[in-house]
This record gives C-alpha cells, sequence and structure tokens, in this order.
C-alpha cells in the first residue's frame, strides 16, 4: 500500500475537522517567523479520551534543492490540551512551502500544506 492511500486531506473530511490549517504569522522577531497549525480552526476537533488529536508535525520544503526539513512534532493530551501549536522557524525565507501532519486517534493521519 501507497502512503498516499493512509494519509487524508480536505477531499476526505467528514463532519468532524482534522485537516490541519497553516498560517504564517510574520515579523514575529527579525528571521524569526511563527508557523501555526491548528486542527480543528473552523469547527473544533472532539478533545475528550475517547477522540482526539494526539501529534501534529511539521516539515519544510527548502527553495534551493527541494530537501524536505522536519521542522517539529507537538504531542497533545486528551482533555487538557488542544491541536493549536506555534513553530518558530529560523530562516523562513529559504522554504518554498510546509506541510502539516496531524493524527487523530480513530480517524487517522491528516495532512494540508502552505505555498510561500
Amino acid at each position: 500500500m501507497h502512503i498516499s492511500k493512509i494519509i487524508k486531506t480536505a477531499q476526505d473530511e467528514g463532519k468532524e475537522k482534522h485537516v490541519p490549517h497553516l498560517e504564517i504569522d510574520q515579523g514575529y522577531k527579525t528571521s524569526h517567523d511563527i508557523i501555526r497549525v491548528v486542527v480543528g480552526h473552523e469547527t473544533d476537533h472532539p478533545n475528550t479520551v475517547e477522540h482526539h488529536i494526539s501529534w501534529i508535525e511539521l516539515y519544510g520544503v527548502k527553495k534551493d534543492s527541494d530537501q524536505v526539513i522536519n521542522l517539529g512534532r507537538a504531542a497533545c493530551t486528551p482533555v487538557y490540551s488542544n491541536p493549536n501549536f506555534r513553530f518558530q522557524i529560523n530562516r523562513i525565507e529559504e522554504f518554498k512551502s510546509f506541510y502539516a501532519l496531524a493524527y487523530c486517534n480513530i480517524h487517522g493521519l491528516w495532512t494540508n500544506s502552505l505555498e510561500c
């Protein structure tokens, strides 16, 4: 099975919102920008022991080489934390795009991207 068969996108979205939403907060500091990744941007995702987002990962693709860089991973705890994370990125201008992966303990792996 190819990995594209297990990673879902906005086209696969059901009634709960699983697709990670990415946005850039530029100008936080010189050369230090923030990528915010939220699952449940428009409609809150359930946050119960039985149904929750377990983690979010952020990847960047470099402009000059198409190299994929793992920029970080944030873990969520059901009930006590929400899937809303900020990743501080140094030299953001070197990236042409960002990809987020989010894992729901019931509905699996979801992705979205942001082109710069």
